[in-house]
């Protein structure tokens, strides 16, 4: 591209960004929001409060939640509880995150999920 276009270019962008900026300078909207923020920056002046204080104040969480969400990655689950069951019957041992485990199905379906769940032994983290 030459340069005498890209200088046109951009000329018509200028042209363009300034039809922008009048057409928003007349927008009744973006006075009132104007007119909002220099009335709260007053107010906040006023009282001696900076953004984050009013931002607190508006806020009804709790400040000790955020950083725990924050800490968290994003789409993470939290590590399962390991369960340690054991089998009176025949001594075996069967430790699990999840319910999906093979033999702790099967003895389930055998003996029924309450008396496998009597079963357990232990939970660690």
């Amino acid at each position: 591209m030459s340069l005498i276009n890209e200088y046109m270019q951009m000329e018509q962008q200028l042209k363009q960004l300034q039809a922008n900026m009048e057409k928003l300078q007349n927008d009744k909207r973006l006075q009132s929001e104007l007119e909002f923020k220099e009335r709260l920056e007053s107010l906040m002046r006023e009282f001696d409060k900076s953004a984050a204080d009013v931002i607190a104040l508006l806020n009804p969480k709790p400040a000790a939640a955020a950083p725990k969400a924050a800490s968290a990655p994003a789409g993470a689950r939290r590590k399962r509880k390991l369960k340690i069951y054991k089998n009176p019957n025949t001594g075996e041992v069967v430790e699990t995150r999840g319910g999906n485990h093979k033999t702790l199905k099967a003895w389930k379906d055998e003996h029924g999920s309450d008396t496998v769940e009597s079963w357990l032994v232990r939970v660690e983290e």
